[in-house]
């Protein structure tokens, strides 16, 4: 039997699944248990012992001087703002993205601009917007949108684009006017499309928001970060890298999860 045909069961499937996972603590543990053997102080690698404590005094123990619980204010922090810049790209790809994919004149127009603008790195923008926006959360913002919109537009598009012409036909036929084929025949069919576009930008996201607390904040998870590696307190490092890796992923299962129990057709095909 070939290979490409033969498929795990669940219970193998799982195994497969946690081994990585297993096999990187496992890893790590050797590597921090040798590094601590030759030298007891070494901070580059703590023991995972070190790292249950830094969680601990970060999310259960009051900080002495504000009384928040630190991680869980860095956390809220950050999703605020995350969640506040996906929602307004998520509104500006579905608008743009159904004008350029159904209107000619709009694709015209807007398609090589979007394009352009979608190839520029944000991150370089970041000076600019402290200096323009201000050092306050618009600028964090608008980064993230910056990064994470023109992608969106441009992949809505080409959903957009990639429906079959005899639908829209068929709509024309029966006295569909523009209006009512963009609400009844395209947007039902590209919003799970949106959705799994959401889902894909989210690393980027992340990676624009981290970027932008770094330099300028007072709170949030990238904040955070930068502000403990000048003491190379890898013990709040590495927890907090774990953290957002883990909210990223819930994140994106939950909207997975989301497409699938609204738009149950959707996932018919292959992912």
């Amino acid at each position: 039997m070939r290979w490409i045909n033969t498929k795990p069961s669940p219970a193998v499937a799982t195994l497969l699944m946690l081994a990585p996972f297993v096999l990187l603590v496992i890893a790590y543990g050797v590597g921090s248990a040798a590094r601590l053997a030759d030298n007891p102080s070494d901070k580059l690698l703590p023991a995972l012992q070190t790292m249950v404590d830094a969680v601990n005094r970060l999310a259960f123990i009051p900080d002495p001087r504000t009384g928040e619980l630190i991680l869980w204010s860095d956390t809220s922090a950050s999703l605020v703002r995350l969640f506040s810049a996906l929602g307004i790209s998520t509104l500006i790809a579905l608008v743009f993205g159904m004008l350029v994919g159904m209107l000619p004149y709009v694709r015209a127009l807007l398609a090589p601009f979007i394009a352009t603008i979608s190839m520029v790195p944000p991150l370089a923008l970041l000076p600019i917007l402290f200096i323009v926006l201000g050092l306050g959360e618009t600028a964090k913002i608008t980064l993230i949108v910056i990064g994470v919109a023109p992608a969106m537009i441009r992949d809505l598009a080409l959903r957009v684009i990639e429906l079959p012409k005899e639908q829209i036909t068929k709509a024309e036929t029966l006295g569909g006017s523009s209006w009512q084929i963009a609400l009844r025949v395209v947007l039902p069919q590209i919003l799970p499309r949106l959705i799994t576009s959401l889902r894909l930008q989210m690393g980027p996201a992340w990676l624009f928001l981290i970027a932008a607390e770094a330099i300028s904040a007072d709170s949030g998870l990238g904040y955070r970060i930068f502000l403990v590696r000048r003491y190379l307190s890898m013990d709040v490092i590495f927890p907090y890298v774990a953290w957002i890796t883990l909210l990223a992923v819930i994140t994106s299962f939950a909207l997975d999860r989301l497409r699938i129990v609204v738009f149950p057709w959707s996932n018919l095909g292959a992912r």
